[in-house]
C-alpha cells in the first residue's frame, strides 16, 4: 500500500495534566503516515485523487494547537480521526511528541503512537479538528 508521510509538524499547545502546562503551553510535534492508493493521482495528476498534504498539515497543526486535553494519547487519537476523515485512506499512524514533558530526569523525547484503520476506506468520515 502507498503512503503519504508528514513529519515534524509543530505547534504550541496547552495539553497536559498540570496547571503550568495548561497555562504556559509548550511545543508539540506530530508525525503522520496515511496509507492509501496513490496510483489514481499518479496517473492523472489530479490533486482530488489524493490527500492534499498542505490541508492535512494545517488540520494536524490545528489539533496540536487546539482544545487542551490531559493526555497526548487523546491528541494522537484526534489527529488519527482527521487522517481517516480523508477519502481513500485505509490506515493512519500518528506519533505525537512532547519534548518538554515534565519528566524529572534528563530525556530526549517522549512520544505516543496510535495506529488506526477504517473498515471501508472508500467512505469519508468528517475530519474532526
Amino acid at each position: 500500500m502507498d503512503r503519504i508521510t508528514l513529519t515534524g509538524i509543530r505547534a504550541v499547545g496547552h495539553h497536559g495534566v498540570f496547571d503550568h502546562e495548561r497555562r504556559e503551553g509548550q511545543p508539540f510535534l506530530a508525525d503522520v503516515v496515511l496509507w492509501l492508493d496513490l496510483a489514481p493521482a499518479a496517473r492523472t495528476g489530479d490533486l482530488e485523487a489524493t490527500v492534499d498534504y498542505g490541508t492535512l498539515g494545517q488540520q494536524v497543526h490545528d489539533v496540536l494547537a487546539g482544545e487542551p486535553v490531559d493526555l497526548i494519547e487523546t491528541v494522537a487519537e484526534r489527529i488519527a480521526d482527521v487522517g481517516l476523515g480523508h477519502a481513500g485512506v485505509h490506515r493512519v499512524e500518528v506519533t505525537v511528541h512532547k519534548p518538554q514533558a515534565p519528566i524529572p530526569v534528563p530525556f530526549g523525547d517522549v512520544a505516543v503512537t496510535v495506529i488506526r484503520s477504517r473498515t471501508h476506506p472508500t467512505q469519508s468520515a468528517s475530519p474532526s479538528v
